[in-house]
């Protein structure tokens, strides 16, 4: 046979697959989630190759909510599924990564170039010989698709989309057909690893913006900092905290921000969501006369049913493309340079404190009686005394989403919930992702509350974690439905109650054992506080499951107050 002339011109050759994986490696990633097929089965092989390992989930949907909650804590994830069945069944989760500005690399193994070319009839089509229609579905959750067919371009492909991955904070699409993973691309190119960073903004136009923020800012009589999640997703917190600490004015957080900042800063004042807001925020918030709004998602989760009344006259917007002055707008200018230079020339400000958030619980709520049953008043607070610092903490949407705002968190807490997308099951699928980042980076604990409802959607992915060895401390809320459902419609309705598992069973089904797990069941205040209160539980040396039953009607005031404002919004006509 003829030698490839192409091949023989390379310096280095490599792999197709190799490649693509060594890059991965070179971003950060050390674990891929995903689902094996037979589209993709060889070029899993090279994953060991280049320095990764292979997580395998039970079902594509949960690793797909793996891979957001790894990218949530190492910055970037890869998921690995098959042409058609495979890529369908993981969607859902893309496309939260997508709304929430996730940065995924959704690796798809297709059939070969040439039977794509030839319209071949292949299982996991659709019959019809045409092999776009599955791609096209994710053209809309992805910034960047790239088809690797053909060995030329493949390399650039590749790298492409892993920056934008990276610089735009949201998912890619990669397809890999069976006859290129062996196909061969220049290896040289790997000794200059990908440039993630940002074009720096126009500096004339940069300094304009500056001037404009310092002049409204130097201005304000009583300013205030509201830090939400798009700080995080565009990694400027490093900026925020700087402006945080070298300002002292007071900190505010919408929910979807939770955990973006320090909050045991004395100038922290807890979580902003219009009628939602925690306890005297709202009226610090609003009556002030100029916020710096960074990183703002106004969703109606992330707004207590669209109740903020903040005026945009009193708002300067800092985002990762443009900057908003009131109503003046500034395309192409990113928030970092601008938030840098603003601290190195800010100055004195004019500061009026606002309130302190805390972890109090109230008198009433602190009785022990052997019969108190938990309740969401009790409850979050009592947490926000038991965290530790840097613990990662997951919450599903639901009571826990709503209910961690008024938790008061130590110093390097993460926060990762799913607030704008909103798909029930979610958190059990990123405990796993998260907890194996946590893992790699150094085995900080990770928690995760979630309701009976929510859990019963994606409860496979505990065995992931007890198969990976992960020892995460599972709390399930057992309160015998959906909740959150109800207060928006149907109380006491069928269709929003589930079948009761004995969920503490499932730990062993799943592969648990004493040496690696431990199940408790709590159902009064009392046995919560005797847990809170156990040094074995807190040092999370195993997987910990806890069973948490509380009242099916109770709910955190937040919730009863979004719910009602989502069933007026749904009524409308």
């Amino acid at each position: 046979m003829a030698p490839d002339i192409r091949t023989a011109e390379l310096k280095d050759p490599v792999d197709v697959a190799e490649y693509l994986f060594r890059r991965l490696h070179e971003v950060g990633i050390r674990g891929v989630h995903g689902v094996p097929g037979d589209y993709n089965l060889v070029a899993l092989d090279y994953i060991p190759k280049a320095g990764l390992n292979w997580v395998g989930n039970v079902n594509e949907l949960n690793a797909g909510y793996a891979a957001d909650g790894y990218a949530r804590i190492k910055g970037i994830s890869a998921v690995v599924t098959t042409f058609g069945v495979g890529e369908l069944s993981l969607l859902n989760a893309i496309a939260g990564g997508y709304s929430e500005f996730v940065p995924i690399v959704h690796i798809v193994g297709t059939p070969s170039t040439l039977s794509q070319k030839d319209g071949m009839l292949l299982h996991h089509t659709l019959g019809n010989g045409n092999f776009e229609v599955f791609s096209e579905m994710s053209k809309n959750i992805s910034c960047v698709m790239a088809k690797l067919n053909d060995p030329h371009d493949a390399a650039t492909l590749i790298d492409n989309a892993i920056r934008e991955c990276w610089v735009q904070s949201r998912p890619v699409y990669i397809t890999l057909p069976t006859d290129m993973v062996q196909k061969k691309v220049e290896g040289e190119r790997l000794k200059n690893p990908i440039d993630l960073n940002h074009p720096p903004n126009d500096t004339e136009k940069e300094d304009y913006v500056v001037d404009v923020v310092l002049k409204y800012l130097h201005a304000a009589k009583n300013p205030i900092i509201l830090v939400d999640a798009c700080a995080q997703r565009h990694r400027v917190l490093d900026e925020v905290h700087e402006l945080i600490e070298k300002s002292n004015l007071p900190t505010f957080v919408a929910p979807m921000g939770k955990g973006a900042v320090n909050e045991a800063l004395p100038n922290y004042g807890g979580v902003y969501a219009g009628d939602g807001s925690n306890e005297g925020v709202r009226e610090r918030v609003e009556s002030s006369d100029l916020i710096l709004s960074i990183g703002a998602i106004k969703s109606d989760f992330n707004t207590a049913g669209f109740t903020y009344r903040i005026s945009q006259l009193s708002t300067i917007d800092f985002h990762s493309n443009y900057i908003r002055v009131k109503y003046s707008e500034y395309p192409g200018v990113r928030m970092q340079g601008v938030l840098k230079k603003v601290v190195a020339r800010m100055g004195k400000l004019n500061i009026q404190p606002g309130p302190q958030a805390s972890n109090e619980i109230s008198h009433e709520d602190k009785k022990m009686s052997n019969k108190e049953v938990i309740s969401h008043d009790w409850l979050w607070p009592r947490v926000g005394q038991w965290l530790q610092p840097n613990d990662i903490v997951i919450t599903e949407t639901g009571t826990a989403n709503f209910g961690i705002w008024e938790t008061k968190f130590p110093k390097g807490v993460l926060a990762l919930s799913q607030v704008l997308w909103g798909s029930i099951g979610y958190s059990v699928g990123a405990c796993q992702g998260a907890a194996l980042a946590a893992k790699e980076t150094g085995n900080r604990r990770t928690i995760l509350f979630v309701g009976d409802g929510s859990f019963e959607l994606t409860a496979q992915e505990v065995s992931t974690m007890i198969r990976q060895g992960l020892k995460p401390i599972i709390f399930l809320i057992n309160n015998e439905g959906y909740t959150i459902e109800r207060y928006i419609h149907g109380m006491d309705a069928a269709y929003n109650d589930i079948a009761q598992w004995n969920y503490t069973n499932l730990i062993p089904t799943f592969g648990g054992t004493p040496d690696n797990s431990k199940t408790y069941q709590v159902k009064t205040k009392q046995e919560a506080e005797d847990l809170f209160n156990d040094s074995e539980f807190a040092a999370a040396g195993k997987l910990q499951f806890v069973e948490m039953f509380m009242p099916k009607e109770d709910a955190p005031k937040a919730l009863k107050l979004t719910a009602e404002a989502s069933a007026k919004n749904n009524a409308k006509v």
